[in-house]
Order: structure tokens, then C-alpha cells, then sequence
């Protein structure tokens, strides 16, 4: 323990501890902009400067309190003219390079320079006005990088270099002239980008956010010839209640439908439905590939961001890949084929819009032929559960005293297997749960498999499927995976039995609970709420296993046949391509 003092009082805090985190503990809240408490502290803006005075001289040195570690001793001043008006500067000449029409900006109201600007009183700028006068880019259709709106805080440049070991955002330039992007001037689409939506997560304003779609959403169901149906994903029950005044982790499930209904959606489905197919048909595939001898490891297929990687970086495990569509895009094919046959709906007549925690799904959603094998495009259009909640606001609905509502009945239901797949591990529990019924004939018990729980970045342990052993992987956070694929590569080149037969790959920290398209502010206390919601939701199910789940039983009886059969292929599979990191 270090003890200092912080305005007079004495403080007593674990070595180690910044300014900022001791200051908190005695209800002092520093101001800050550029950092996160998600994020390694690099004193970027300095609008945290403190006071740190020299008892016996009285002089004072100036510390940035986020990244300064306390020392015993130190007597912090936080508060006084000098640090106000240092402060206030740092404040006025960023918003002199900052476009002031925050009205028209998607953080409006949820923007930390506007809140910052608000706190200080902040009514006029003793500056010139100097914007950048960059182009927007918006190469791609998930993120759009507004760079007059960035103050260069270089949050999304260590999302995505230390939390994802991406590295598609640079600093370029020097100065005054620094600009955030791709390196040498590039576009995101031609930069290594994976679309994970970590950097405009963590963006603090509105440099770096997505394509508006909510015009459109509200023009087609507001056209009577055609039939809106919406799916929401497991994670999004978990975190939209945040955007309503909820406390994280908040379970909404039962609002969400009610929410939809009211939107004007005519049919409301779950994509945790989709959850318990893919595990029908991955888990068979694990099976079929560890009895025939096909390529192992195995890796799950579900992230879009963990396949864009993949396709980019390493184009020798691409045969590793599960050729299972995600839940999502199985989801949007049994809806325009099974669920519009069923109804005597026309494919092209159904609207079909899925609810998702993540920014790669709309580019997943168009990413080849296959995501239209009902003949159209299965999903017409991605939201994210930021933008899900920007319609619920405008159409005025009161989220938070929404009566409870169910899903329809046909593609609805689900098990605890399917809700479990937002978290990291899930995929992997949910599988483990039916591939060892399959192969043992019996339930797994106790149901809850601890080994692939929890927030390590790499998990491994061992199943015993009818006295095959079966080793198995999870990583979440996609700078994870390349020790992994090293080691599989390893594996291979010394003809050795693979360290794993089956891998699950999670893009995102904690899985997607911690997702590009969640509410804004996401940190580990918030990922173990999310998470614990969806842990609950499964403990709640009465069926917590894919196999017993009876509109899939349903679905296989009715349509499908059987799992990696014919039809399965043609509407649940996918193959994957090689591409360049630089196009």
C-alpha cells in the first residue's frame, strides 16, 4: 500500500495505483477525454494534468493523473485556478480543430467532448477555427472514419493494435498535420481492417461510426406489401437495456420482441433459433472430420471478424475453418425458404432485418453467394444493437415499461446451448453439450462445462467423447489466435498429433457481450455483466441442450432431413477464399 495525500486528505491505495484511480477512491473524479478504462493509459489530451507539490518548497510539478503511478508521500492537488485554466485550454483548442455540428453527429448526447464541453461551461473558444478538411471515409459499408470529427486521442489506434493486433490505423503525419487512419492515406477497405468495430467502440466522438440505416428500415415497414420479420442475437438481450438507463447486464429479452412488435415488425424470431442449428451441424462436422480423418482442428465459423482475419492472414488454415454458415446466416435462410413456405410467403416479399452486437455483420451478411441461398439476399439489413436502440428512441417507445412479450413459434425457441453463444466459450459449451450426448448417449451433467468459462485469452481442456479424447480451444480477442494457428503450424510441420482437434475463435473481448455494435463503454465489469446475464438466461431455459430443442427436431423432420445432408449444404454451408491484407 502507498499513502499520499490528494487535497488534504490522506489516501491509502496499492502500489501501482494512477492518481486518477486513488483520487475516485476519496469521490474525487478527475476530468478526462483520451482515456479508458478499457484501454493502457497514454496521456494523449491532457485534460487529467494534477498538481503534484513539494511539501517542503512548495513548488509544484505538473503530472497527467491516468497514466501516473502514486508514490509515497506525493501530496496531489486536482483542483485549483492554474489546473482549471491549463484545463480549459487544452478543451478550447481541441474544439477549435472540431466540427461544431453536433446535432447532426450520431453521438449527439453520447459524446465525451460535448459532455466535457458542458461540464466546463464551455460557450464560445478564444481560437481560430482550423478544421482538418479530410474526405469521410466510407469505403466501407459497416464503418464510416470521419476524420474532421477526430481529436487524435489514439483510443481506436490501441483498440485496434494492442486489443486486437490488427493494425489498420496509423497515426500519418506530424503536428498539427497528424491524421488517424489507414497507413499511407489508404481507405479502410484497403487497409487490414476486419471490421470488428473495436475502434469505433471505443471512439470517445463521432470520428469513427456506421452508416445510418434507420430511414430506411422505417420506410419498408411502413410499405404494406411487405412482411417485416426480425432475429435479435444472443448478446443483444444482454447490453441494449445500457442505452435505456439499465444497469448492465439488465436480461430485456421479452422487451426486445415487444419492441419489435411495435416497430411494425409482423414476425419476431430469435437468432439463438439459429444458435442450436449451427450446433447441429457443426457438431456433426466435428464428428464426421475426427471419425473420417478430415482436416483437424477444427476452427468455429461463427465470428465474421475471426473469418475476414482468417481469409486475410492465414490462408493455410482456411480448410480448418467449419464450413457452417454463423447463426445469423443460417438464420436468414431458413426464414426466406422453411418459414416462408410455411406461411405461403414469397421470399422477395419478406423483409428480413437481424439484430446483431457486431459491425462485421452487415459486411458478413453480402459477403458471397451463399449468403443468398434462398435465391435472394436472406438478410436484407444489419443493425446493430446501438442502431436497434436509435429506432426504439425515435419511435418513442418507453423500452424500459415494455410489458414482456414471446417470440413466434416455428424458428423462435431456443435452448440454453443457443443463448450462451454471446459469451466466449459459449459456441464451444453449447457443442460439447451435444456432441457428447451424440457420442455417449447420454446428457452431459452437470451441464455447465467451467473449463471453457472465464476470460483467459487462450482456454484449453479435454472431453471424452465415448473414449475418444477430444482436446479443445477457446480464444476470445483476436490478437489471441496467432500464438494458436503457430502452434497448429508447428503441429503440422512435425506430423505430430494436433495440440487440438477443435478451436473456437471469438474477434472480440469476452466474446460478443463485448461486441463493435454494443452500447458505448464497455469494460470488463460491464463484459462480466453481460455475461452473467446470459449464463442466467441459460440456467432459466428449461431445454439447455441444441439436440432437444423441438423446433429443431422440427425443422430437420420437415425440411432439412438430416444434419450435413443435402439441403443442409446448400442452405447452411459456406466456403471461404484467400485475400490480401493490402488489396
Amino acid at each position: 500500500m502507498v499513502e499520499l495525500i490528494i487535497n488534504g486528505k490522506t489516501v491509502s491505495v496499492p502500489e501501482g495505483t494512477s492518481i486518477l484511480k486513488a483520487a475516485e477512491t476519496i469521490g474525487i473524479k478527475i476530468p478526462t477525454l483520451c482515456y479508458c478504462d478499457d484501454l493502457e493509459a497514454w496521456a494523449s489530451c491532457g485534460i487529467c494534468v494534477v498538481k503534484n507539490v513539494d511539501p517542503r518548497t512548495g513548488r509544484a510539478r505538473m503530472a497527467r493523473a491516468c497514466c501516473t503511478a502514486v508514490t509515497p508521500g506525493m501530496n496531489i492537488v486536482t483542483n485549483d485556478a492554474d489546473l482549471m485554466k491549463a484545463r480549459r485550454t487544452v478543451l478550447e483548442l481541441i474544439l477549435s480543430n472540431h466540427p461544431d455540428n453536433c446535432l447532426k453527429c450520431t453521438r449527439n448526447q453520447n459524446c465525451e467532448l460535448q459532455k466535457l464541453a458542458g461540464q466546463f461551461g464551455l460557450t464560445d473558444i478564444r481560437f481560430e477555427r482550423r478544421l482538418k478538411g479530410q474526405p469521410v471515409d466510407d469505403s466501407y459499408a459497416e464503418i464510416v472514419l470521419d476524420r474532421d470529427k477526430c481529436i487524435n486521442c489514439g483510443r481506436c489506434i490501441t483498440a485496434c493494435h494492442d486489443m486486437q493486433n490488427v493494425f489498420a490505423l496509423e497515426y500519418n503525419g506530424r503536428g498539427d498535420k497528424t491524421i488517424i487512419g489507414p497507413v499511407a492515406g489508404r481507405v479502410l477497405k484497403d487497409s487490414p481492417c476486419i471490421r470488428c468495430g473495436q475502434c469505433a467502440v471505443h471512439c470517445p466522438v463521432g470520428a469513427i461510426t456506421f452508416k445510418n440505416p434507420i430511414k430506411t428500415v422505417f420506410d419498408k415497414l411502413g410499405n404494406k406489401d411487405i412482411v417485416g420479420v426480425a432475429a435479435m442475437a444472443p448478446s443483444v438481450r444482454a447490453a441494449i437495456g445500457e442505452e435505456f438507463g439499465m444497469a448492465p447486464g439488465t436480461l430485456t429479452t421479452g422487451k426486445i420482441y415487444a419492441a419489435l412488435r411495435q416497430l411494425g415488425f409482423k414476425y419476431v424470431f430469435d437468432t439463438n433459433f439459429a444458435a442450436d442449428l449451427t450446433i447441429m451441424e457443426e457438431g456433426n462436422e466435428l464428428l464426421e472430420r475426427v471419425s473420417k480423418g478430415g482436416k483437424l482442428p477444427m476452427f468455429t465459423s461463427c465470428c465474421p471478424g475471426w473469418i475476414d482475419y482468417c481469409e486475410k492472414k492465414f490462408h493455410d488454415m482456411l480448410p480448418h475453418l467449419s464450413t457452417c454458415k454463423s447463426p445469423q446466416a443460417m438464420q436468414g435462410a431458413i426464414t426466406k425458404t422453411y418459414f416462408a413456405e410455411k406461411n405461403g410467403l414469397k421470399k422477395e416479399q419478406i423483409y428480413n432485418v437481424s439484430i446483431m452486437p457486431c459491425t462485421a455483420k452487415l459486411w458478413e451478411s453480402q459477403r458471397d453467394k451463399s449468403m443468398s441461398s434462398s435465391g435472394v439476399q436472406d438478410y436484407d439489413i444489419v443493425l446493430t444493437t446501438r442502431e436497434l436502440a436509435m429506432l426504439i428512441r425515435e419511435a418513442g417507445i418507453d423500452f424500459a415499461n415494455l410489458p414482456e412479450e414471446s417470440a413466434d413459434n416455428l424458428i423462435g425457441s431456443y435452448t440454453g446451448a443457443g443463448t450462451i453463444f454471446g459469451v466466449t466459450g459459449g459456441v464451444m459449451e453449447a457443442a460439447i453439450r451435444t456432441a457428447y450426448f451424440v457420442t455417449n448417449k447420454k446428457e452431459l451433467g452437470p451441464v455447465e462445462y467451467e473449463p471453457v468459462r472465464g476470460m483467459d485469452g487462450v482456454k484449453s481442456a479435454e472431453v471424452d467423447l465415448n473414449g475418444t479424447k477430444v482436446r479443445i480451444a477457446v480464444v476470445h480477442q483476436i490478437k489471441n489466435v496467432d500464438a494458436v494457428v503457430e502452434q497448429i503450424r508447428a503441429d503440422l510441420a512435425a506430423g505430430k498429433e494436433p495440440t487440438w482437434h477443435f478451436i473456437e475463435v471469438m474477434a472480440c473481448r469476452g466474446g460478443c457481450i463485448g461486441g463493435g455494435g454494443q452500447p458505448y463503454g464497455v469494460t470488463d465489469e460491464v463484459r462480466a455483466a453481460r455475461t452473467k446475464a446470459l449464463y442466467t438466461d441459460d440456467e432459466k431455459c428449461t431445454i439447455r441442450q441444441s439436440h432437444n430443442n423441438p423446433e429443431i427436431a422440427a425443422i430437420y423432420k420437415d425440411f432439412l432431413g438430416e444434419p450435413l445432408g443435402h439441403k443442409s449444404h446448400e442452405l447452411l454451408h459456406t466456403s471461404y477464399v484467400e485475400l490480401d491484407q493490402y488489396r
